[in-house]
């Protein structure tokens, strides 16, 4: 004879049978709430998103209503729920070498500097972009100890665990040389076919540390030759764009030069940048 479900087990099969309601009240906090910790604005049509992402939350915290569980967040400033928050509610599209234009102006960026090249993708997401930025500088300087770095942060803790794993599938390095393939990958074999992993000797390069880009107080390791800042903007408002910007000067290398995504223009929002080149800018008081 079956036995009776217990309370807990009822209320989650009843929150995976029902659809539950989120207010306009409750949406309206959940927007409010993230941008006052993460910067971040979500539009009316993130809604059906937001809600699907936040579900699981709720679900995995054995919760039925978005108020209770926006109490839960609002009771502890410091609670480590406030991260899962600020993790499902992130957008983390990458590829390699995406954007590819900005990778040889890197690398001849790279060639002409002395002493350690330094270079923060400051959305790093699960990594490809700082592995992009690895390659073309060991493609360009060798692996030699001290020669470059790369600070790779995001404030998603989920997709930087992803991106310090350095583990992929084989069907995501098809921009990459057969070459690079080989000298910076080791292939999966047996259950990990189809998958690879990248070399510890490229990885050894590359810091990885959760960062939010409005703390005032982040400990980002600067100054920096090369900011790869792309494809972030597009989900602040003016405001917290041009804070954000007013905060990459101090941390350039002079000559250094800021990497924007193909939608972005750090111009029209600052006058302390200038255009050098698609979607590439420097300092404006370096400007000749």
């Amino acid at each position: 004879m079956t036995s009776p479900l217990s309370t807990g087990q009822s209320s989650l099969m009843l929150q995976m049978t029902q659809r539950l309601p989120l207010s306009d009240t409750h949406f309206r906090r959940i927007c409010q709430l993230i941008y006052q910790r993460a910067g971040i604005v979500l539009a009316d049509h993130k809604r059906d998103m937001v809600y699907n992402r936040l579900v699981r939350r709720l679900r995995t915290l054995d919760l039925d209503d978005f108020g209770d569980y926006l109490g839960l967040l609002e009771a502890n400033a410091n609670s480590a729920e406030w991260q899962a928050f600020i993790n499902s509610l992130t957008t983390n599209l990458t590829a390699f070498f995406r954007e590819g234009h900005h990778f040889p102006v890197l690398a001849e960026h790279a060639r002409k500097s002395s002493g350690e090249f330094r270079v923060w993708s400051a959305a790093a997401s699960t990594g490809e972009e700082p592995y992009s930025i690895a390659i073309t500088l060991a493609d360009e300087l060798g692996m030699a100890p001290g020669r470059w770095k790369v600070f790779a942060s995001d404030i998603d803790t989920q997709v930087l665990e992803k991106a310090q794993s350095g583990v992929y599938r084989q069907e995501e390095l098809k921009t990459l040389s057969p070459q690079q393939t080989q000298r910076y990958f080791m292939r999966g074999t047996g259950p990990h076919d189809g998958l690879v992993r990248v070399r510890s000797d490229l990885a050894n390069h590359i810091e990885f540390a959760p960062i939010n880009l409005l703390d005032k107080q982040a400990p980002i390791p600067g100054q920096f030759d090369a900011i790869f800042c792309r494809n972030v903007m597009i989900y602040f408002d003016k405001t917290t764009q041009q804070e954000i910007l007013s905060r990459f000067v101090p941390l350039l290398k002079p000559g250094g030069l800021v990497f924007a995504g193909h939608s972005e223009n750090f111009s029209n929002l600052s006058r302390e940048f200038w255009l050098r080149g698609q979607t590439v800018y420097g300092l404006s008081k370096e400007r000749s």
